[in-house]
């Protein structure tokens, strides 16, 4: 099977994680929430498949480009 790594594209704060490894997410989902410059962004799964792994937990920084989750599809 293959893997999508989700990234973030900006740099900001996770403030939730709205997914659990192991469960199936439809492309356009939502992976997980994070501030930036004071606005929430949520960010989204690029592709239809299952969890794989959580790379984040939430109040952590993260910078654009990092991973926050990979979905085996």
């Amino acid at each position: 099977m293959a893997s999508e790594i989700v990234e973030v594209p900006i740099t900001g704060k996770i403030i939730e994680i709205t997914i659990s490894l192991g469960n199936g997410v439809e492309e356009g989902d939502v992976v997980c929430m994070m501030e930036s410059m004071k606005m929430e962004n949520p960010i989204l799964a690029p592709v239809s498949g299952t969890i794989k792994e959580i790379k984040v937990s939430p109040g952590q920084l993260v910078k654009g480009g990092e991973a926050v989750a990979v979905i085996e599809y």
